[in-house]
């Protein structure tokens, strides 16, 4: 009986094993608290180090907000800086509600967050240092109800 339960317990620990690394294709996610109000001169960076050229990722960008948000809708200039000193701007329009007013994203209560893909196949031109930096890009000085600001990167799957 006790051989029996041990092989139990090795067949759980394993299967969680499999179960947790399965899909993880991520090689970086991370978040930035937003001092609130968000400024519209904060800036939240984030360094990340590029060794594959060849494969495909999905890029997404992170948002947690309250529902003292006063709109559906959050605005972001996104600068890419890559190894070699040029930079690329983009603005992205990311939505956090619906046409009816309903919150987006997970969670219950107050919070809710969204990862929402931004660029899915995209692919990194060379291999090296880059940083990515997100900045508010609504018509307000001071935005309230953005708790934090992350991006994730995935491996692209066939």
């Amino acid at each position: 009986m006790l051989m029996l339960k041990n092989i139990y317990v090795v067949f759980v620990i394993a299967l969680a094993f499999i179960i947790s690394s399965c899909g993880n294709n991520s090689i970086y996610d991370h978040n930035q608290e937003i001092n609130n109000p968000w400024k519209a001169e904060q800036k939240a960076e984030f360094d990340f180090n590029i060794s594959d050229t060849l494969s495909a990722f999905d890029f997404y960008i992170n948002i947690r907000n309250t529902t003292e948000y006063n709109y559906s809708n959050l605005y972001l200039f996104i600068r890419t800086d890559f190894p070699d000193g040029r930079y690329a701007i983009d603005t992205a329009e990311l939505f956090l509600a619906d046409l009816q007013g309903n919150w987006l994203g997970s969670g219950i209560g107050e919070i809710k967050d969204n990862q929402i893909l931004f660029r899915k196949h995209g692919r990194f031109p060379m291999k090296g240092q880059y940083k990515i930096t997100f900045e508010q890009a609504m018509r307000t000085v001071e935005l309230q109800g953005i708790e934090s600001v992350g991006i994730r990167i995935d491996k692209s799957e066939n």
